[in-house]
């Protein structure tokens, strides 16, 4: 059959988080780096959508396309291993330093990615400098400021609102990941991963990566937000939010519910094949 059930799901959870965790420091810069690119072009062809439509959830649903390059490919998306390597380090497969480091390698490549694409793409809706007259433009600055100065202007509320938003964003945006892991076909993969990140994007909560390239895009196009209005008022705290919203909510939650189905190996029997669920772990999620 088609369908995976949740207890093989957790053990998929689980081995993928220990590959992760044992991929090497280029491996993560170059994975990292594909998938912001990768992500912040789905993010452009989603404000297209809206821009052209005036219907934004227009652009939420084309989103996901993004999303499924970067699930299907294997690379990696720093706010899906925040669910899964914790996992991985609660069953002692792997390191609380492995998993840190697996997150500060992936983030460095996810700057790298996004900003680069941000320059790219920026030539090409200004027509090399040239023409500030594109609808996109106006998006990208709107979006920049809003997603810094507008909770800047409320102070300690604002970041509190970007925090809240940050977690609400990340438990959607890891159940995409665990979903993709609930099919054998790679249709089955596509349609089911696809509901979690439409509904997060379509609310307007805040996704770290997304942000790599939307609020320095804007900035280089003229918005009126600086680098420490970037990370004080966006990018720290959706970083942390994003972290707890995968571990917790998704991670830790779904061990919790399903952690005593998990087959151990016996100890005493050496000559026994090893226990488990015999689960391989899919290519896109080494």
């Amino acid at each position: 059959m088609d369908y995976v059930n949740p207890k093989e799901v957790l053990d998929t959870m689980i081995s993928s988080g220990k590959t992760k965790a044992e991929l090497s420091n280029a491996q993560l810069l170059i994975r990292g780096t594909l998938a912001g690119a990768i992500l912040a072009c789905a993010t452009t062809l989603a404000f297209t959508a809206a821009a052209q439509t005036q219907v934004p959830i227009a652009g939420a649903i084309l989103f996901p396309v993004g999303f499924i390059m970067i699930v299907l490919l294997g690379l990696e998306l720093v706010t899906g291993s925040f669910a899964l390597i914790p996992l991985a380090v609660l069953e002692k497969k792997t390191t609380l330093s492995r998993m840190l480091n697996n997150y500060v390698w992936v983030i460095a490549g996810h700057l790298i990615g996004c900003i680069a694409y941000a320059v790219l793409d920026g030539l090409v809706l200004t027509k090399m400098g040239t023409d500030m007259s594109s609808p996109l433009v106006k998006s990208l600055i709107t979006a920049s400021e809003a997603k810094t100065l507008s909770y800047k202007g409320l102070g300690a509320d604002g970041v509190w609102l970007v925090f809240v938003k940050a977690i609400l964003c990340n438990w959607m945006v890891t159940l995409g990941v665990v979903m993709a892991m609930t099919s054998k076909s790679t249709l089955g993969k596509i349609i089911a991963m696809s509901l979690p990140i439409i509904t997060f994007f379509g609310q307007g909560f805040e996704h770290a990566v997304v942000n790599m390239f939307v609020i320095p895009a804007g900035m280089m196009l003229g918005a009126n937000v600086s680098f420490g209005d970037w990370w004080l008022w966006n990018q720290l705290p959706v970083l942390i939010g994003n972290f707890i919203g995968g571990a917790l909510f998704t991670g830790i939650l779904f061990y919790a519910s399903q952690r005593r189905l998990l087959k151990r190996t016996p100890v005493a029997d050496e000559g026994a094949k090893p226990a488990g669920l015999g689960l391989a772990v899919p290519e896109e999620n080494r």
